[in-house]
């Protein structure tokens, strides 16, 4: 196997399908095969046949980076923002409200 891009890559869907770099690829040819295959995209590298790992220019490591600086930050899990809540001002007894339950499902 080797450097398969595009229409070189074996079948769609597979491990190997993209811009990839096999580690007996790699072993034989050292960084000169990682530089060919950056002037393509990021690098999938391939090891015994299962992705092993990524390899990205220094530009786009760098707008990644920069685009998860500029994200929005995540929503607050349900239980933090729970527990943050204030109490209820009419704090009602566990009787009362099964009574109320009760009483809306007719049981």
């Amino acid at each position: 196997m080797g450097i398969g891009t595009g229409a070189n890559s074996p079948v769609p869907g597979s491990v190997l399908e993209g811009n990839v770099l096999t580690s007996a690829e790699l072993k034989r040819r050292g960084i000169a095969a990682i530089e060919q295959a950056l002037e393509h995209g990021p690098v999938r590298l391939i090891k015994r046949n299962q992705a092993a790992g990524v390899v990205l220019s220094e530009q786009h490591y760098r707008q990644l980076k920069l685009q998860a600086s500029r994200a929005p930050a995540a929503e607050p899990a349900t239980l933090p923002w729970l527990l943050s809540l204030p109490p209820a001002p009419n704090q009602r007894s566990n009787a009362a409200i099964d009574a109320e339950l009760a009483a809306e499902r007719h049981w």
